[in-house]
């Protein structure tokens, strides 16, 4: 398994495990980029990731579901829907030495 396969699993499957888990993923140098803006460095990512998860319906997972997953070199690719609440969404991640750098996130 590559290593940028191995981080984007542990993100996947860290959500069940909240921030603390997520954060592992990232340093003080990762971005996220969103349609609203950007967080950078372990303080903003954490708060980005409480805020979407304390904003999740209680059965958003039950409804969460992967249609595209792709991993090339150090790119990770998600295309994800929790219908009805999020009808589509993408997730792109740049991985590099174990750590997202960078991600790029929007939802429809």
């Amino acid at each position: 398994m590559s290593l940028t396969l191995e981080v984007f699993d542990h993100h996947l499957g860290a959500f069940a495990l909240g921030v603390d888990e997520l954060l592992k993923d990232y340093d003080e140098s990762s971005v996220i980029f969103t349609n609203s803006g950007h967080s950078r460095g372990l303080e903003e990512i954490r708060t980005f990731f409480s805020n979407f998860l304390d904003s999740l319906p209680d059965d958003f997972w039950n409804d969460f579901q992967v249609l595209e997953k792709e991993v090339m070199a150090e790119v990770a690719y998600l295309v994800w829907s929790a219908k009805p609440y999020v009808a589509l969404a993408t997730d792109t991640m740049l991985i590099r030495d174990g750590k997202i750098v960078t991600q790029t996130f929007t939802k429809f």
